[in-house]
C-alpha cells in the first residue's frame, strides 16, 4: 500500500508538469529516495522538509541505505532520536547549488559540521555526490552514495 501510495503522489507531480514542488515531494517524485521518505517519515520530519526552507539536502539514494546492515538499519529506523540526529546531518541550512559549493566544513541542521572536499569529485565525508541540483521550491537535492553518520 505504502508504494501505490509512493506511486501515486509521484504520478501526480509527474502530472502536474512544471509545477514546482517540496523537497519531501520532489525526492519522492525521484523514485530512487523511498528509504529516505521512509525514515523521514519514522522521525517525524516530513512537516520540516516540507516547510518554507530554504534548504540543501544531502540525500542518500536507497542503494546508500541498503549500504547499512539490515539489523543496524532496523534498529535506527526504530531509534527516534538517533534517526533524527542521522537524518538533520543530511541538511544544510539555506540553498546551496553545486556552483556554489567550496571544499571545507558546512554546519548541518543537526549541529555538527560536514566535511567538503572538491578534488576529484565532490564529497561529503565519505559520501560521493553522484547527482546534483534537484531543485524545489523550498530548496535543491544533491543526491549521495553513501548515508553519512554525525560523530
Amino acid at each position: 500500500m505504502k508504494n501505490k501510495l509512493l506511486a501515486l503522489v509521484a504520478g501526480s507531480l509527474f502530472a502536474a508538469g512544471a509545477s514546482a514542488a517540496d523537497i519531501v515531494d520532489t525526492a519522492v517524485a525521484a523514485g530512487q529516495f523511498k528509504t529516505l521518505a521512509a525514515a523521514l517519515t519514522e522521525a517525524g520530519l516530513i512537516d520540516t522538509l516540507k516547510g518554507p526552507g530554504p534548504f540543501t539536502v544531502f540525500a542518500p539514494t536507497d542503494a546508500a541505505f541498503a549500504k547499512i546492515p539490515k539489523a543496524d538499519l532496523d534498529a535506527l529506523l526504530k531509534d527516534k532520536a538517533k534517526l533524527t540526529a542521522v537524518l538533520t546531518y543530511h541538511v544544510v541550512p539555506g540553498a546551496l547549488m553545486s556552483k556554489d559549493v567550496k571544499a571545507g566544513m558546512v554546519k548541518t541542521v543537526q549541529g555538527s559540521n560536514l566535511n567538503v572536499t572538491t578534488a576529484g569529485g565532490v564529497m561529503v565525508n565519505n559520501a560521493k555526490v553522484t547527482g546534483t541540483d534537484i531543485v524545489a521550491d523550498n530548496g535543491v537535492i544533491h543526491v549521495i552514495d553513501t548515508v553519512v553518520m554525525p560523530k
